[in-house]
């Protein structure tokens, strides 16, 4: 790991960007002014404005996607249509960066023109609204989490996402292929983009325009899920461990029996660290299965070193105490 990795954390995203990269899972459709792609959404949470609506906006967040759902327009629709409109267009003219109707309804009209001569982006959902408030808020914690980039290549081993690290010659790419063979699934190659999610979990992706590929040295560039299969590429995948390769010569500066358990930095949270090293005639790939399988068991509460020296200490235990 670098000492210093750049970290970005994003202030806001335009509504224009997250209408592309979000609609189809959303299920949105622009039904008003493009106009309002520009505003920025400034909050990684969605509101509802229905104390708005209502004349009350001594706590209203105006910097969050508005979502219009059934009770807001059955609020609406109680009201005169000269009451509506003007509540509607007090509304409008906070600095809100948009407004999603759910539930494949529509505004009338007038509302809608409101919307449009504001500048405001008006959007439909054919989601529930609280199915969109929750699938809206995991992608809009998404887009505003802490991110990083790191060097190494990560693969998703057994449902172990392990970022494999060390230094030129150390054979990272020949061990991915090995892994590939095996069974695993490559995540990215050379660059992994790391968000932190809610401080709970750390996503490893790659960049868009190498996934799927990975460079090996003396043949080049290849395609994963071509010559191996789709099955054996992940777009994302939780960080679960961080492996270092080292050279030969530092294997007698290893622990040997694993009670000191390592962790690395990274985004904040610490991610158990091994270091495994290489030489002539080791597997690394199988040696990355076990890692992996050893950390499914450390999961679950079974550590075997720490499990291993309680027998030992034990044993010295009754063995002195059977001398006196």
């Amino acid at each position: 790991m670098p000492r210093n990795p750049t970290i970005s954390k994003p202030v806001s995203i335009k509504v224009g960007d997250f209408f592309k990269r979000h609609h189809e899972d959303l299920a949105m459709e622009l039904v008003g002014t493009d106009k309002g792609f520009s505003r920025e959404i400034l909050e990684p949470t969605i509101n509802r404005p229905g104390l708005a609506l209502s004349g009350f906006y001594k706590y209203f967040a105006l910097h969050r996607i508005q979502v219009i759902g059934q009770a807001e327009r059955s609020y609406l629709r109680h009201l005169s249509e000269a009451n509506a409109e003007k509540r509607f267009s007090d509304l409008c003219r906070q600095q809100i960066p948009c407004i999603v109707v759910s539930r494949g309804q529509h505004l009338p009209d007038s509302l809608l023109e409101i919307a449009n001569d504001a500048g405001i982006s008006v959007f439909q959902t054919s989601m529930v609204t609280m199915n969109y408030i929750n699938a809206a808020t995991v992608r809009l914690d998404w887009e505003f989490a802490p991110t990083t980039s790191v060097h190494g290549c990560m693969v998703d081993v057994m449902g172990i996402g392990i970022l494999i690290q060390g230094d030129s010659g150390t054979g990272k790419s020949e061990t991915v292929l090995g892994l590939l063979r095996r069974g695993a699934s490559l995540v990215s190659d050379d660059l992994v983009r790391i968000r932190n999610i809610e401080d709970r979990e750390l996503i490893g992706t790659s960049p868009e325009l190498g996934r799927t590929y990975m460079e090996v040295r003396g043949l080049g560039i290849i395609n994963v899920a071509a010559l191996f299969g789709v099955g054996t590429f992940r777009t994302e995948k939780r960080l679960d461990l961080v492996i270092s390769l080292k050279k030969e010569e530092s294997m007698n500066e290893m622990e040997r029996v694993g009670v000191d358990r390592k962790t690395t930095e990274i985004l904040g949270l610490e991610i158990p660290h091994v270091q495994l090293p290489v030489a002539a005639g080791r597997d690394m790939a199988q040696l990355i299965e076990v890692a992996a399988l050893d950390q499914k068991l450390k999961a679950l509460g079974h550590d075997t070193a720490v499990e291993f020296n309680k027998k030992l200490l034990k044993r010295m235990h009754d063995e002195r105490k059977s001398m006196f």
